[in-house]
């Protein structure tokens, strides 16, 4: 439906509504999750912009409110446009409240250009909090959950893809990817030839639903699997944390620094710069280049030789 003074103008009925966009959490799966606040801002709103009416209508007779000719769409192909009506009904009062197919709006879904705008605008936004798809799966991975990486839909073919995969192949937390059942079988395959097949995977599909699973296992395992059958329902990859370097040995470290000295840097500028390159503590590159530099003033002075005896003093001044 495109944008129209109708939207606009909807005033509002009751005084203590604030104006606001409500950016509004809703069920991954599972028709449950819905939270009362959610319930109770869809059925006070003035408008409803829903990504997919038709979605979201269903959402609202699941729950019991009338849409009322209050939804609006406003979708990917058209957001930048829906903005500017949302804008306009939210500065003459209205409390416009959106929501995606499922989640949170503006992860991997629309929203995000709304927020700005109305920001931009100096808009109250608020949102209600909501199911997740990126912290479910995270959680259930069994990886380390304090710090990780969300990618969202990895680039379907190309530069991008490649160098987005050679990142990952070195990225010590886990990282949470989108993909399509279309192109999941592929995506855990160029996974598996970028960061090893050995790194570990979580892969999650049908989360909060009946037929929820999550498997976990190697790159190669999963890629193996993804092939034998037929995938259903957007997956959730979460990959592993990269295992980490092994630490450099004293040969190693010895070489580098030697290398840096031999370039002219002082034992303090060695020591930091190999500290970096190497990713280990400075105060062992520094002991390293402190040696190496006792150890060549030694040699220095042994290769001049002892002061010869019997040779006159220098005159004095």
């Amino acid at each position: 439906m495109s944008p129209d003074d109708d939207a606009v103008d909807t005033v509002l009925d009751a005084a203590d509504v604030r104006a606001a966009l409500v950016l509004v959490g809703t069920p991954i799966g599972n028709l449950g999750d819905l939270t009362p606040r959610a319930v109770a801002e869809l059925r006070d709103a003035t408008l409803i912009a829903a990504e997919d009416t038709r979605r979201t209508r269903q959402l609202l007779t699941h729950s019991g409110i009338p849409a009322a000719g209050r939804l609006r769409a406003v979708h990917a192909h058209n957001e930048r446009e829906g903005a500017e009506w949302v804008v306009r009904a939210i500065a003459d009062g209205a409390r416009v409240a959106y929501a995606t197919d499922a989640g949170m709006p503006g992860i991997s879904d629309p929203g995000a250009h709304l927020v700005r705008a109305c920001i931009d605008a100096g808009l109250p936004v608020e949102v209600v909090p909501g199911p997740s798809a990126v912290l479910t799966a995270l959680v259930l991975s069994g990886f380390p959950t304090d710090r990780f990486v969300f990618e969202g839909f990895p680039p379907r073919k190309g530069v991008a893809r490649r160098e987005l995969f050679e990142q990952l192949a070195h990225e010590l937390r886990p990282v949470v990817l989108f993909e399509a059942p279309s192109r999941v079988a592929a995506t855990l395959r160029d996974l598996a030839a970028a960061c090893g097949p050995m790194r570990e995977v979580a892969v999650a599909r049908e989360l909060t639903k009946l037929h929820e699973e999550v498997w976990r296992g190697t790159l190669a395992e999963a890629a193996g699997r993804a092939t034998e059958g037929e995938a259903r329902g957007e997956h959730v990859l979460v990959l592993g944390p990269a295992p980490a370097a092994p630490e450099a040995s004293d040969e190693e470290l010895e070489a580098h620094v030697r290398s840096a000295l031999d370039a002219g840097l002082t034992a303090r500028d060695a020591a930091a710069r190999v500290a970096r390159d190497l990713k280990v503590p400075r105060r062992r590159t520094y002991d390293v280049a402190t040696r190496l530099k006792a150890r060549s003033k030694q040699a220095d002075r042994e290769e001049s030789g002892p002061p010869k005896t019997g040779e006159p003093a220098p005159p004095r001044q």
